[in-house]
């Protein structure tokens, strides 16, 4: 059973750390985390989904709320985020938090995406999109909004990713944030990835925590990052052999 103090310290401590990273430009960015609390809360409201999703049915989130910062989410978790409860047939939600704020506008792709989660029965429980500046970046150069070539390019920078995010990104292009378009895309991304990229805008990552999101993150942004570093220096970077990245395959995890 999960205590609302134990998850408001990680989100506090995750938040924080997507601001220090200047990953969450005023209210950029937001987070959801499917939680088993302990709760006796009478909802007063319904307010209906345009999307149904039954599996999620009588689920409990900690979700980020709407236009809210994440140094201040960093601050006072609590009154910066929301808990709903998904209705008993999964076309609507409650809140059962104190405070009057909504949850994010990305709430469809959250759900969208913690119901796949549920479908395929795997362990993952925590969703965080952020403005990961340095793999936004990646997607400003065309040559790398090409899944493969993104791919090949972040493995063979730094020898953390191939063996921390084997399956590599899977690349979302641009489509409207909170649209059904985007979550659909997205879902398809995340179902075989960790991590989804998103078109000159942003990344989602899902993991069993918060902190596992933000690690997958912190090593796709490392491994960008060395790549520009070394381009500004006037050398295109020599990267991890095939021979290496395959050796690294072999040792895992």
């Amino acid at each position: 059973m999960d205590t609302t103090g134990d998850i408001y310290n990680q989100v506090a401590t995750v938040a924080g750390l997507l601001h220090s990273k200047g990953w969450s430009e005023r209210n950029a960015g937001n987070f959801s985390v499917r939680v088993d609390l302990d709760t006796d809360i009478i909802p007063k409201k319904n307010f209906p989904l345009k999307n149904r999703y039954p599996e999620l049915a009588n689920q409990i989130f900690i979700i980020t709320g709407r236009g809210k910062r994440m140094r201040d989410i960093a601050v006072s978790p609590a009154k910066n985020t929301v808990v709903i409860k998904i209705g008993e047939n999964g076309d609507s939600y409650s809140i059962l938090s104190i405070a009057e704020i909504e949850p994010t506008s990305e709430l469809l792709t959250h759900l969208a995406i913690h119901s796949m989660i549920v479908q395929r029965g795997s362990n993952e429980k925590a969703v965080v999109h952020s403005h990961v500046t340095e793999l936004i970046a990646l997607t400003q150069i065309p040559e790398f909004c090409d899944e493969e070539k993104l791919n090949n390019l972040l493995w063979s920078m730094h020898p953390e990713t191939i063996m921390f995010i084997p399956e590599g990104l899977g690349f979302v292009p641009f489509k409207i944030p909170g649209s059904k378009e985007i979550a659909d895309s997205t879902i398809l991304a995340l179902n075989k990835h960790s991590v989804a990229l998103w078109e000159k805008h942003g990344a989602f990552s899902i993991g069993e925590t918060l902190d596992d999101c933000f690690d997958l993150l912190d090593i796709a942004a490392k491994s960008a990052g060395i790549y520009f570093i070394c381009s500004q220096a006037g050398k295109y970077p020599q990267g991890l052999t095939e021979n290496q990245l395959n050796e690294l395959r072999k040792v895992g995890l």
